[in-house]
C-alpha cells in the first residue's frame, strides 16, 4: 500500500502543478491579447477630436448688408436699376 499512496500523491502533485501552470499561461496570454487590441484599436477621443471641423463663423448683420449692397451694385451695373433706384435701395439697406 505505501507504493500505491506514493503513486497517487505523486499524480496529484503533478496534475496540480500542471493546472496551476496552465492557468497562469492562459492569464498571461489573455493579458497580451488585450494589450494588443488596445494598441491596434483607434482611440475614440482622438478620432472625434480630429474629425470635428470648427464651426463656421456666424453671419453678422453687417455681412448681410454688404451682401445686399453688392447685389444692388451688380443690378445697377447690368442696367436693371437706375442710379436713382440704386440710391434709394442703398439708403433703405443702410438705414435698417
Amino acid at each position: 500500500m505505501p507504493g500505491l499512496l506514493r503513486g497517487v500523491a505523486r499524480t496529484a502533485v503533478i496534475s496540480g502543478t500542471a493546472t496551476a501552470v496552465s492557468n497562469r499561461v492562459s492569464r498571461r496570454q489573455a493579458g497580451r491579447w488585450a494589450r494588443q487590441e488596445e494598441e491596434c484599436a483607434p482611440q475614440p477621443q482622438q478620432s472625434y477630436a480630429a474629425a470635428a471641423p470648427p464651426p463656421p463663423p456666424a453671419a453678422t448683420p453687417m455681412d448681410a448688408k454688404i451682401s445686399q449692397l453688392q447685389q444692388l451694385g451688380q443690378l445697377k451695373d447690368q442696367g436693371v436699376l437706375s442710379p436713382e433706384e440704386f440710391e434709394a435701395q442703398k439708403s433703405r439697406i443702410l438705414a435698417s
